[in-house]
């Protein structure tokens, strides 16, 4: 949603969150919408799964009015405490980690990157927005990755770690698919190839300022937490994959000891039988 904004800084911390908040809601009914149209063609579908929102505030520079350092002495405490929601002015501590966090690549411009928030001083931000939207993408995706392995892992625990084995696990020509914990093992692939490909999407070469505002957003948006909870719980699925799979390796082994011995014991009967008719 693109909302202009006529007025004060002041009257905009005012006023932000219920913004926020009011549009909050809109995406929800519009959301449902666009659902009912696509729901027909998704498989298993699900409504609001999960959700993940960011805001930017754009202000288009005057620097005849105000220059950039004006700005940053003059209203740097409004800026910090518009950005986090609050309506009261943050400590000095905190408005200074976040001005101190700003960037910008012409002498006029300014960007300041938050976990909630960026703030924009700077005519030229549609690229900046689609970092933003790219990045909040990739928040969404991991999120609902991270959430979807801990339902499964869950599971697992829920049952004490010990997983039954289907009789058609025993016999390596079935078909195998309705084991739950071979569903893990796909789920771990088709997640592995999906978080590739979203950390190779996006290539940023010989462009510092992109990725400098790239990387901020990775950091304040913690997309490498998120990574690194779904590699450990990956990592766990793998060691369950391999218990399972040596258990079940285990198993098919006796029952082909078993069986060896059955078809000796079926030899040796019949050689009995055919001694005793030829006696």
């Amino acid at each position: 949603y693109q909302i202009p904004f006529t007025g004060t800084l002041e009257n905009l911390r005012k006023e932000f969150y219920g913004e926020f908040y009011q549009y909050q809601e809109q995406s929800v009914t519009d959301l449902k919408l666009i659902f009912k149209k696509i729901e027909p063609f998704i498989t298993q579908p699900k409504f609001f799964h999960t959700r993940s929102s960011y805001n930017i505030i754009q202000v288009k520079p005057e620097p005849k009015k105000l220059n950039l350092t004006e700005l940053q002495k003059e209203f740097g405490s409004l800026i910090a405490s518009t950005i986090r929601f609050e309506t009261e002015t943050l400590s000095e501590y905190q408005r200074n980690e976040i001005l101190d966090s700003a960037i910008g690549y012409y002498r006029g411009n300014l960007v300041i990157v938050d976990t909630d928030t960026t703030f924009i001083y700077d005519d030229d931000y549609q690229e900046l927005l689609a970092f933003i939207e790219f990045a909040n993408l990739q928040h969404l995706e991991l999120q609902y990755f991270d959430r979807l392995l801990d339902q499964k892992l869950n599971k697992i625990y829920e049952s004490g770690g010990s997983q039954s084995i289907p009789l058609q696990a025993y016999f390596p020509f079935l078909d195998n698919m309705t084991d739950p914990v071979a569903t893990l093992g796909k789920l771990k692939v088709d997640i592995s190839v999906i978080t590739e490909r979203l950390e190779g999407s996006i290539k940023i070469a010989g462009d510092p300022y992109y990725s400098e505002f790239y990387e901020q957003l990775i950091k304040k948006l913690e997309i490498k937490v998120w990574q690194d909870s779904i590699e450990r719980k990956l990592d766990i699925i793998k060691d369950v994959l391999l218990i399972y799979q040596h258990k079940t390796d285990v198993i098919r082994e006796n029952i082909l000891e078993v069986l060896i011995v059955i078809l000796i014991f079926i030899e040796l009967v019949i050689g009995i039988l055919h001694y005793v008719k030829g006696a």
